[in-house]
């Protein structure tokens, strides 16, 4: 029985070695065993201006005065936010504000409620 892990690609059970490679014989994919390792460590892992995790439906409070750009309006210190979704990008939350409408935030200027 075989210990080698499925192919990441195709999750194809028939992998093998070949030196410091494993190789799905159905896709040809190469790749190590180091990387299959480090993927689960890699988990973008996003948190708050003091350091709290962040996840998706998570409540924060603004704590910086942000200029909403392409308008006058402004999201002013200690607007909550609920129900927030963590995406990927430079802006990695996405969420609704009260009389604003959809945005986008950086985790750097908000801090979980």
């Amino acid at each position: 029985m075989s210990t080698l892990p499925p192919c990441p690609q195709c999750n194809c059970e028939y992998t093998y070695e070949d030196g410091s490679l494993l190789i799905c014989p159905e896709c040809a994919h190469e790749w190590s065993p180091q990387a299959t390792a480090n993927d689960a460590d890699d988990a973008k892992v996003i948190k708050d201006s003091v350091g709290n995790v962040l996840q998706d439906g998570d409540t924060i409070t603004v704590i910086k005065d942000l200029k909403v750009k392409g308008s006058s309006l402004v999201v002013k210190v200690g607007t909550k936010v609920k129900n927030i979704r963590l995406c990927d990008g430079d802006h990695d939350i996405d969420c609704k504000i009260d009389g604003i409408g959809a945005m986008k935030l950086k985790s750097e200027f908000v801090r979980k409620v």
